[in-house]
């Protein structure tokens, strides 16, 4: 074969028969991987970099394929050119689809170019690539989560609102409290994944098929040009780990259980029979059979997509699981869960702006938390501070409870004669113990619902939100350098 000549495949050089053209297709990855073109030629582009410096290249050479692989890569930008990969009629995958471009825009000069490396390193520097991105874009669209419920937050002021275990009435507590309970959970599923992302932070390329390259390549070069903290330190493990997908995907997982928790409450709050929030109508939808109804379409949806998140991660568990080292075929299918959870940043992004919608009836809230002995716990705390023990404080103000169960009244409607037959430790200070605002300041402790402690709670979020919103792999890089 002569330099002007291409193969038919990439790796066709010892094989006399053809594929049997059912597994030909079946097999191909490109209907799936064309997503990685940005990568492969980023990748690409980072290698060429390390076969300049290795003299295999020549500057000219390397500019040459450079420029083309920009060219490749900006036909990507548009729905014609991602169709003109996907629909590739002999490509195998992402890598071969670049060369075969690179070969009818350049000429043979695109075959120099895998000098030195392996579809093995490429894929897994690719996927790395990728995870990365769709980390920084998730990452961002939870700062945006984490600052509408902030700003819903302030807005809600001292509104208060039951706070509900077993799904029955427990405590009252400020609106913006409960609201920041799911700042939180944003918080630390930002963390997983910055952390996911400072893992998977090194660069494959070098790694040749297992071995390592064979040419004496500065690795460095390739790394340092990707933004990559270092290079993979083990050849073996660096074409065979898959670890920062099944990593993501569980990271992604959390994030679905928060979006659902917080969807699931949204749900059952909009309902007639709390009554607490009314939702925005360009998140809802009508019935074709009921003129009245207004659906939590966008809630539901949330509520489910949880499953998928999971699932996948699941089926990379199982893909991964008792694979001898070093790459093998199987890791083919670990691609298709990571791609399946691209739709994670918009569907955070909704939430965002679905969340900033929201209007929260609060008269209907401040009722509900006025109602219903909320107010015990603070009850049995007074009968502590006169020096009563909480199990014996905690009988007393139970068998209060019941007497005014009994009477159809709350807590702090019962005359203190009524009170003292529970115990003489009862006296007129009670009744200024057991108001609204008395039971929520004495939760007067970090993190609890005290008006001045969510304050604080407020102004420290939103800190640690704006940190989030700047969130790059720049903080990564340096971060392990």
């Amino acid at each position: 074969m002569s330099n002007e000549q291409q193969p038919a495949k990439m790796w066709s050089g010892r094989f006399r028969e053809p594929l049997d053209a059912e597994f030909e297709k079946w097999q191909r990855s490109i209907v799936f991987d064309w997503r990685l073109l940005p990568q492969e030629a980023a990748a690409s582009k980072a290698h060429a970099s390390a076969l300049i410096a290795a003299n295999i290249l020549t500057e000219s050479e390397g500019a040459n394929l450079r420029s083309a692989l920009d060219s490749i890569a900006a036909d990507h930008a548009s729905e014609a050119g991602r169709a003109k990969v996907r629909d590739h009629a002999t490509a195998e995958d992402i890598h071969h689809f670049v060369e075969l471009e690179l070969v009818a825009r350049i000429g043979p000069l695109g075959l120099k170019l895998h000098t030195g490396r392996s579809r093995n390193e490429q894929i897994a520097t690719d996927l790395r690539l990728y995870v990365r991105n769709c980390i920084e874009q998730t990452n961002r669209s939870l700062a945006r989560w984490a600052g509408a419920l902030v700003e819903q937050a302030h807005a809600a002021g001292d509104s208060v609102m039951p706070s509900y275990t077993h799904l029955q009435r427990a405590e009252p507590v400020l609106a913006a409290h409960w609201l920041l309970a799911y700042v939180e959970m944003i918080l630390r599923d930002a963390t997983r994944l910055h952390h996911c992302m400072e893992r998977l932070n090194y660069c494959p390329l070098g790694s040749g098929a297992v071995a390592g390259a064979t040419l004496a390549l500065d690795r460095t070069i390739a790394a340092r040009e990707l933004g990559f903290t270092a290079p993979t330190a083990n050849s073996m493990d660096a074409t065979s780990d898959r670890d920062f997908i099944l990593e993501y995907l569980q990271a992604l997982t959390f994030v679905g259980l928060h979006l659902s928790r917080f969807a699931e409450e949204i749900t059952l709050y909009a309902t007639a029979e709390f009554g607490f929030i009314t939702l925005p109508e360009a998140f809802s939808t009508g019935s074709s059979a009921m003129p009245q109804k207004k659906n939590p379409d966008l809630t539901e949806l949330i509520r489910a997509k949880v499953g998928r998140l999971n699932g996948a991660a699941q089926a990379v568990t199982l893909q991964l699981k008792g694979l001898p080292l070093a790459y093998n075929k199987d890791m083919q299918e670990t691609q298709e869960p990571a791609f399946s959870a691209d739709f994670v940043p918009q569907m955070v992004a909704l939430v965002a702006r679905f969340t900033a919608a929201l209007q929260f009836n609060r008269e209907r809230m401040a009722a509900a938390a006025h109602s219903g002995y909320l107010n015990a716990m603070a009850a049995a705390t007074y009968l502590v501070h006169k020096g009563v023990a909480f199990r014996t404080a905690h009988e007393k103000i139970g068998n209060s409870v019941r007497f005014a169960l009994e009477k159809g009244v709350e807590l702090g409607e019962l005359t203190l004669d009524e009170l003292r037959q529970f115990g003489p430790e009862f006296d007129e200070d009670f009744f200024a113990a057991v108001t609204l605002t008395a039971t929520l300041d004495c939760h007067d402790v970090l993190g609890g619902t005290a008006r001045e402690r969510v304050r604080e709670a407020l102004a420290e979020a939103s800190t640690r939100i704006a940190a989030l919103a700047n969130f790059s792999t720049q903080e990564v890089l340096h971060a392990g350098a």
